[in-house]
C-alpha cells in the first residue's frame, strides 16, 4: 500500500512543474502590462528585466510554506492518508483550473485558487472523518477547519476591487491633470518630482512585499535591553507605534508582531521587516528627497526619460515580489506532500510504525522548508515559460484590450449591468458640469487633449495602447496599496489590485469613451465574476477530487492523473487550433488602395474567401438536412457566424479607410462600401439558411421528403457550379470572366422559381407537413435572395473593372494626421451602412431574421 503514496509524489513533482507553467502563464499579466502597453521598451528588454526579477524573487526566496495556508486546515488533526490526498486534488485541481482561466485569457489569483482548493479538499475529508464518527457531527468542523478563512479572502477580493479601482482613478486623474500627455515638455523639475514619488514607492514595495517570505525579513537590525517584562504591552505600543489591547491569544501583541521583532528574556530584537514599519515615515521622506534629486540629474544630464526608468523598475519590483512570495503556490503542496512522505518513512518519526492511516501529520503543522536547489529550477522553468507562453501574451491582451486608449477589437459583449453603469456615470458626468464654472472645465479638457502626429498612410503603424504616464501611476498606485496591505495584514490579492488599477487608471484617462465604454466595462465585469468563480469552482472541484480519491485511492489516483493530463493535453490541442485560425489563409484582409482599381484587385482574395466558404456553408445546411446531421449543422452555424462576424469587422473599418483616402478616390470609397454591403447581405442568407436548417433538426420536425431533398440538391449544385466559377475568376483575376458569369444568372433564378412552383402544387395536393412546407419555402426564398446580392456584387464588379488602368496605392510621401491612439493598429476600416445602387433583381433589406421556432414563417407569408 504505502508503494501508492510513492507513486503520488512522483505525480505530485511532476504536477508542480505544470503548475509552474499555468500558474505563470496567468500572472504574467501582472508585471508585464504596464510595460507592454505602453510600448516605453523593447520586448526583448522587458522580458530580460522580468526574468531578471523573477529569477532573483526565486532564489532569494525563502521557499516557506504554510501547510495549513493562512490557518485553513489543521493538519495535527488529519492522517498521512488524508494528507496526500488533500495535496493530490489541490493539485490536479489548480492545474485544470488555471489552464482554463489562461485558455480564454482572463486573469486570476493564483493564490485565491489554491486557498480554495485547500479548504475545499480539506473540508471534504473533514466531513468524511465527521461522518464516520458517530462521537462528531457537523460542528466540529471548526476543529478541522478555520471555517473565517473563506469569507476573509471574498472580503479581500471586494477590497481589492473597489478600493484599488478607486485610488487608480483618482491619482491617475490628478497626474494627467497635472502633467497632460505632453508630459515630456513639461519643466524638468515636474518631471522629476513625478519620478521621486513613483520610485519612492516602488522601491518600498521592493522591500516590503520583495522580502516578506525572505529568510532576510526575520534579520536583526537593532536591539533593546532592558524591556520592562512587567509592562511589556504598554511598551511594545509604544515601541511599534500599534494599539493592541491584550499581550497574549491570536489577537494579542505577541502574536501579532511575531514577525517584527523577537524577544528574548528582557532583550527586544527589531527584525528588518519591524524596521521598516516602524519607520516607515523617515524611509519614505528621505527615500523621495533622494529619488527626485536623482531624477533630476538624470533627466537634466544625461537626458534619460524618466518615465521609462519608473516602468523598468516597477516591472522589475513585481517580477520580483511574484517569485518572492507566489512561488510557493505552485510547488508548495508538493514539496508539503514530500515533507509528510519522509516523516512517515523516517522510523525516528514514526517509531511505532504506525500505517497511513493511523500516522497524524503533526510535524508538519508549522512549516515546510523547500530545499534551495528546487527554487532555483523552479525558477528557471518560471523564466522559460515567460518568454515562450503564447497563453501568457493572451492573458496580457485582455488587460491590455481593456485599458486601450484607442478603438480595439472588442471581446466582451454589452449586458444590463455594464449598459447601467454607464448610463449612471454619465449622469455624473453631467452633474459635475452644472457644478464646476466653465472656466475649470476648459483647463481640465486642454489638460485631457490628446495630441495628434502624422503618419504616413501607407504604414500600418502600432500605437502604444496608453502612454508613459498611465504605465507609471499603474505601477506606482499598484505597489503603494500592495505594500499598505502587506503591512496591514490585509487579504489583498497581488492580481486583483494590478488588474483593477489598470481599469481605474483607464476610467479616469478617457480611455472608455462613448464608443467603447459598454464593452469595456463588461469585459471589466466578466473578469471580476470569473474572480468569485475561481473561489466557487476551487472549492467544489478539489473537494470532488478528494471525495473521489477517497473512495478508493489506488483506483482513482492513477484514473484521476489520466483524466486531468488528458483534459490539459485536449485543452492545449483546442488552444493551438484556435490560435491558428487567426492566421489561417481563409481569414479576411483589409483594403489599403486609394483608388477603384486598386481596391478591386485587393478585394478580390476577399470575395473569393466568401464565395468559397458560402457555398461550403449552403451545401453542409443541405447535407445536413438530408442526413438529418445536427452536428454538422451546428458546426455550420458557427462556421457562418465567424464569417459574418469577420465581414462585421471590415465594415467597422470603413471608418478609417475613407479617412486615409485623398479627395480624388471618393469613388474608391463608395465601390468598398457596396460590396461590403453584398457580402453583408450574402452571409445574412446563408446565416438564416443555417439557422432555420439546424433548428428544424434540433426541434425533431418532421424529414424532408425525398423529392424535396433531391431538388434542393439540384439548386445546392446550381450554386456549386456559379460559386466554383466566381471563385475561379477572382482567384486568378480574370474579372472579364464575371460577364461569362452574369449571362447566365437567369437559368439559375429560373431554377429555383420553378422549385418554388413545384412546392405550390406539391402543398395544395399531397403536402400535410406545415413544418417542412415553411422550411422549404424559407430555403428557395433565402436562396434567391443569396443570388440576388451574389449577382449584385458580380455587376459591381463587372462595371467597375476596366483592365486599361493601372492600379493605384496609397503614396509613401503623402501623410495625414491622425490622433495619437491606439486605433491606428492597422489601416482596417469600416463605416455605417451605404445604400447600393438599385438592380434589375429586388434587393433584400439588410436586416436580421427572426429566429424565434415560428419566425421561419415569415419567409412565406
Amino acid at each position: 500500500m504505502e508503494n501508492i503514496y510513492l507513486y503520488m509524489i512522483i505525480a505530485l513533482a511532476i504536477l508542480a512543474v505544470a503548475d509552474l507553467v499555468v500558474g505563470v502563464s496567468n500572472d504574467a499579466v501582472n508585471f508585464l502590462n504596464s510595460a507592454i502597453g505602453s510600448k516605453a521598451i523593447s520586448f526583448r528588454t522587458l522580458m530580460i528585466v522580468a526574468s531578471l526579477g523573477v529569477a532573483i524573487g526565486a532564489i532569494f526566496s525563502s521557499g516557506l510554506m504554510e501547510v495549513a495556508r493562512k490557518g485553513i486546515f489543521n493538519p495535527g488533526e488529519f492522517m498521512f492518508s488524508e494528507i496526500m490526498i488533500i495535496f493530490m486534488a489541490v493539485m490536479i485541481t489548480d492545474i485544470l483550473l488555471l489552464d482554463f482561466f489562461n485558455s480564454i485569457g482572463l486573469p486570476t489569483s493564483t493564490t485565491v485558487s489554491i486557498v480554495f482548493e485547500l479548504l475545499g479538499a480539506s473540508v471534504a475529508i473533514a466531513l468524511i472523518k465527521i461522518g464516520a464518527n458517530d462521537a462528531e457531527d457537523v460542528s466540529n468542523l471548526t476543529k478541522y477547519i478555520n471555517t473565517g478563512t473563506a469569507t476573509k479572502i471574498i472580503f479581500g477580493i471586494i477590497l481589492s476591487v473597489f478600493i484599488a479601482f478607486t485610488i487608480g482613478a483618482i491619482v491617475q486623474w490628478i497626474s494627467r491633470l497635472i502633467l497632460s500627455y505632453n508630459f515630456e515638455k513639461k519643466a524638468k523639475w515636474v518631471g522629476a518630482l513625478f519620478g521621486g514619488i513613483a520610485l519612492t514607492a516602488i522601491t518600498y514595495f521592493i522591500f516590503m512585499k520583495g522580502i516578506k517570505g525572505t529568510a532576510y525579513a526575520k534579520a536583526i537590525v537593532d536591539t533593546v535591553n532592558n524591556v520592562p517584562l512587567n509592562n511589556l504591552l504598554e511598551w511594545g505600543n509604544e515601541y511599534l507605534g500599534t494599539s493592541f489591547e491584550t499581550l497574549e491569544g491570536s489577537k494579542g501583541f505577541l502574536e501579532k508582531t511575531k514577525d517584527l521583532v523577537k524577544f528574548d528574556g528582557d532583550t527586544a530584537s527589531l527584525t528588518l521587516r519591524g524596521f521598516l514599519e516602524k519607520y516607515v515615515l523617515p524611509i519614505v521622506s528621505i527615500s523621495m528627497v533622494f529619488w527626485s534629486l536623482l531624477s533630476y540629474v538624470l533627466m537634466n544630464f544625461f537626458k534619460t526619460n524618466i518615465y521609462k526608468l519608473i516602468i523598468v523598475v516597477g516591472t522589475f519590483a513585481l517580477a520580483l515580489a511574484f517569485a518572492g512570495n507566489d512561488l510557493v503556490n505552485f510547488i508548495g503542496p508538493s514539496t508539503g506532500a514530500f515533507q509528510a512522505y519522509t516523516d512517515f518513512m523516517d522510523p525516528l518519526i514514526n517509531t511505532q510504525g504506525l500505517s497511513a492511516t493511523k500516522f497524524p501529520m503533526d510535524s508538519i503543522g508549522k512549516k515546510v522548508t523547500t530545499p534551495t536547489f528546487l527554487l532555483v529550477i523552479a525558477g528557471l522553468i518560471m523564466v522559460v515559460t515567460l518568454w515562450f507562453s503564447t497563453k501568457a501574451k493572451n492573458v496580457v491582451k485582455t488587460s491590455l484590450d481593456l485599458s486601450s486608449q484607442g478603438e480595439t477589437k472588442e471581446r466582451f459583449q454589452p449586458n444590463f449591468l455594464s449598459r447601467g453603469f454607464v448610463r449612471m456615470a454619465m449622469g455624473m458626468s453631467k452633474m459635475t458640469s452644472y457644478i464646476l464654472p466653465e472656466s475649470w472645465q476648459r483647463k481640465i479638457e486642454k489638460q485631457f487633449e490628446t495630441p495628434v502626429i502624422a503618419l504616413s498612410k501607407d504604414k500600418t503603424y502600432e500605437m502604444p495602447a496608453f502612454d508613459m504616464v498611465r504605465a507609471a501611476v499603474n505601477l506606482m498606485v499598484a505597489a503603494v496599496l500592495i505594500s499598505l496591505a502587506t503591512s496591514l495584514g490585509l487579504p489583498l490579492s497581488t492580481t486583483y489590485v494590478t488588474f483593477m488599477v489598470a481599469m481605474g487608471t483607464s476610467l479616469a484617462d478617457r480611455a472608455w469613451g462613448a464608443e467603447s465604454a459598454v464593452y469595456r466595462v463588461a469585459g471589466v465585469l466578466n473578469v471580476i465574476g470569473g474572480w468569485f468563480f475561481t473561489a466557487l469552482s476551487a472549492f467544489t472541484a478539489a473537494g470532488l477530487v478528494a471525495f473521489l480519491l477517497n473512495l478508493n485511492i489506488e483506483i482513482m489516483f492513477p484514473i484521476l492523473l489520466v483524466v486531468a493530463i488528458g483534459l490539459l493535453v485536449r485543452s492545449t490541442i483546442v488552444y493551438n487550433k484556435k490560435s491558428k485560425v487567426a492566421k489561417a489563409e481563409d481569414q479576411l484582409q483589409k483594403t489599403e488602395s486609394s483608388s477603384v482599381q486598386g481596391v478591386i484587385h485587393e478585394s478580390a482574395d476577399n470575395i473569393a474567401n466568401v464565395v468559397k466558404r458560402g457555398n461550403r456553408i449552403y451545401t453542409n445546411a443541405i447535407n445536413g438536412l438530408a442526413k438529418q446531421d445536427l452536428a454538422m449543422l451546428k458546426k455550420n452555424k458557427k462556421n457562418i457566424v465567424k464569417l459574418s462576424t469577420e465581414i462585421d469587422e471590415l465594415r467597422d473599418n470603413i471608418f478609417y479607410f475613407i479617412k486615409n483616402l485623398d479627395e480624388s478616390s471618393i469613388g474608391a470609397s463608395n465601390f468598398y462600401i457596396n460590396i461590403l454591403g453584398y457580402l453583408q447581405d450574402m452571409t445574412q442568407s446563408l446565416e438564416y439558411i443555417s439557422k432555420v436548417s439546424h433548428k428544424h433538426i434540433n426541434n425533431n420536425h418532421k424529414k424532408l421528403k425525398f423529392n424535396q431533398i433531391k431538388e434542393l440538391k439540384q439548386v445546392d449544385e446550381a450554386l456549386e457550379n456559379l460559386f466554383n466559377d466566381t471563385n475561379a475568376a477572382f482567384n486568378s483575376r480574370s474579372f472579364e470572366q464575371i460577364g461569362d458569369i452574369l449571362e447566365n444568372k437567369k437559368q439559375v433564378f429560373d431554377l429555383v422559381s420553378q422549385k418554388i412552383q413545384v412546392q405550390v402544387a406539391r402543398t395544395r395536393t399531397e403536402e400535410s407537413s406545415p413544418k417542412n412546407t415553411t422550411l422549404y419555402f424559407s430555403l428557395l426564398l433565402e436562396t434567391k435572395d443569396l443570388l440576388n446580392a451574389t449577382m449584385n456584387l458580380l455587376e459591381e464588379y463587372h462595371d467597375a473593372h476596366d483592365a486599361s488602368v493601372k492600379p493605384a496605392t496609397i503614396s509613401i510621401e503623402e501623410s495625414t494626421t491622425v490622433q495619437e491612439q491606439p486605433e491606428a493598429k492597422t489601416k482596417e476600416v469600416k463605416t455605417p451602412e451605404a445604400k447600393k445602387p438599385a438592380s434589375d433583381t429586388p434587393e433584400k433589406k439588410p436586416t436580421k431574421k427572426p429566429e424565434s421556432d415560428t419566425g421561419e414563417a415569415g419567409k412565406t407569408e
